[in-house]
């Protein structure tokens, strides 16, 4: 629930305490952000899962599948990091919102935030903006690594730096859907297998791997039409040095429409379950 006011529950009674205006707002939200941050730091799981699973992922397409794919310019790991990129932000930010939420959801730890002055949205704020910074420190170890097997920025810094922007904006808004989910499964279990049902074939179903030219066509009409295609299509332009055409506009498009559904629909869901 967005809202000015904040319940108080004291007594059994829910009372009404006024609004703080957005420095009010903001401090919850950044509250949330350091709480989040302190929990992944305290997971020594979690922090090598971010960092790991990078340089898996880069290693095992580059070298084992590299020499087998044809891709424009001849140069797969120019290809592939871009969408490496794109699905490790996929998958960390879903994933780590989604099991997230739905873990503070069974253990309880939502009841006491409910039971604290501060904004209902506030709370999901805070976590999206914490799976930022995590996203953060895995695509910099993505970088080394890449950079250590040949991939380079050939467009430039500036084209980089906004590449980079991006791809952290999209992955916000992907947190907010992992949000969503977290707090509308029954628990873990269920978010979890609820985010892999549409995270594998919306990863792999692009061109973030292979060029949708070589897929059938029924196929590739979708595959064209993806926000994870859209996204790769930008990334790679922008740091290749190549033409985007509109594919960066597309995927801010996608971004904001992800959060204006999304957002509302979370807050939403978690306001009516602290009634």
């Amino acid at each position: 629930m967005v809202a000015t006011t904040a319940e108080l529950k004291t007594g059994g009674a829910a009372v009404q305490a006024p609004g703080r205006g957005l420095s009010w707002w903001l401090t919850g939200a950044s509250e949330m952000a350091k709480r989040n941050i302190c929990t992944i730091l305290r997971s020594p799981q979690l922090v090598m899962f971010a960092l790991i699973q990078p340089v898996m992922f880069i290693l095992l397409f580059s070298l084992v599948f590299g020499g087998a794919v044809d891709v424009p310019g001849g140069d797969y790991t120019q290809f592939l990091l871009p969408g490496i990129f794109v699905q490790m932000v996929l998958f960390g930010s879903v994933a780590s919102a989604t099991m997230g939420m739905s873990m503070d959801m069974q253990d309880g730890i939502m009841d006491r935030f409910r039971s604290m002055p501060i904004s209902r949205s506030s709370v999901l704020v805070g976590r999206t903006v914490s799976e930022i910074l995590r996203t953060v420190v895995s695509l910099v170890v993505m970088i080394v690594v890449g950079t250590i097997i040949g991939f380079r920025f050939l467009g430039g810094f500036l084209p980089a730096i906004g590449g980079i922007a991006l791809l952290l904006f999209f992955g916000y808004s992907l947190s907010w859907l992992g949000a969503f989910i977290g707090v509308t499964a029954s628990g873990p279990a269920s978010a979890q297998q609820i985010g892999l049902i549409w995270m594998f074939p919306f990863s792999f179903l692009s061109s973030a791997f292979v060029p949708t030219e070589s897929m059938p066509g029924w196929l590739r009409v979708y595959a064209d039409n993806t926000p994870m295609t859209t996204v790769v299509n930008a990334l790679r332009g922008l740091f290749g040095g190549t033409p985007v055409g509109n594919s960066v506009l597309v995927t801010l498009a996608w971004a904001v429409g992800i959060i204006l559904v999304t957002a509302p629909l979370a807050v939403r869901k978690y306001a009516s379950q602290s009634r």
